[in-house]
């Protein structure tokens, strides 16, 4: 039994430890530092000043970007608009406009204000900017709905074996270790409301899970280790095994907390839409300021 168990963990390389689920998107934002590092150094190559042409026109391309921004809203929320194209296709204009406009405006400023209204554009910009970041990352967590996280944890634990009707499970060699991940679902799916429970969610649960993960895996690398010895295997096969079960209860934690956090970053989406509207509408109206300044004075 406890062979085959172990061979049932060696199939679960498809899944993601809690780590690999960090480093996706980890990549994605020091992939945004990296590009706001690069528009910095090339600021500060003395290329060009906000008053000469060439930083005119960035102005121009950059402010011209961020207004563009809008015909996304536009094609969700107008009736007449919603035969313009895919929204899939908007969606990503609108995330390429929305990293290439600030940029292009920071390259014009050089990361400096000279004047009251560049400062209040360019501040707003920035707000904006960081708002649609915050967007993102709250919506990758609740895009799949609450019914579609439930039934990846369900599926989970019926292809684990750990769902309470099954008799078996592919951690039966651990046990130690099937219960503290029972009892982290157990405890981490309890109902909660109130703010605090929300800053909960979204803070302290994820330090659990990669405690509950290192823990789980330290034992479970202590036990495979001595079925190797007794069982004969080769490295690769404990290679391939300990690599099974890591990935295995990685992912099973990612999913009990993206159940357990779903409520929370619904109410933060909630009030991001509310909070981002309102943003853009100031940065609409601090641009053509700006531009209405630059001009006049």
């Amino acid at each position: 039994m406890k062979t085959t168990a172990n061979q049932d963990l060696a199939t679960q390389g498809d899944e993601r430890s809690p780590v690999q689920v960090l480093t996706a998107d980890t990549f994605v934002y020091l992939g945004l530092a990296f590009l706001i590092w690069g528009t910095w150094r090339i600021s500060q190559l003395g290329l060009f000043t906000p008053g000469d042409d060439a930083g005119y026109w960035m102005g121009v391309s950059g402010s011209a970007m961020m207004l563009l921004l809008l015909l996304y809203p536009l094609r969700k929320h107008l009736r007449l608009a919603r035969d313009w194209g895919n929204i899939k296709g908007w969606f990503w204009m609108h995330v390429v406009l929305g990293v290439l406009g600030p940029l292009t405006i920071l390259l014009h400023s050089n990361f400096q204000t000279a004047s009251l209204n560049a400062a209040v554009a360019l501040y707003s910009m920035l707000l904006v900017a960081g708002s649609g970041v915050a967007g993102r990352f709250i919506f990758q967590r609740v895009n799949r709905g609450l019914q579609g996280e439930q039934t990846s944890l369900q599926d989970l634990m019926r292809r684990a074996g750990m769902d309470r009707d099954d008799a078996r499970s592919r951690l039966a060699f651990a046990p130690a270790v099937e219960q503290r991940l029972r009892d982290f679902e157990r405890t981490q799916l309890v109902p909660r409301q109130g703010l605090l429970h929300v800053a909960r969610a979204v803070v302290w649960v994820p330090l659990l899970q990669l405690m509950t993960y290192r823990l789980c895996v330290s034992e479970l690398d202590v036990l495979m280790t001595q079925m190797a010895v007794s069982q004969k295997w080769s490295r690769q096969d404990l290679q391939r095994r300990r690599k099974g079960a890591r990935k295995m209860v990685g992912r099973y934690l990612e999913s009990v907390v993206r159940v357990a956090q779903f409520s929370s970053y619904s109410f933060l989406l909630s009030l991001w839409h509310v909070a981002h509207i309102p943003f853009v509408y100031v940065l609409v109206l601090t641009v053509l300021v700006h531009v209405y300044a630059v001009h006049v004075y």
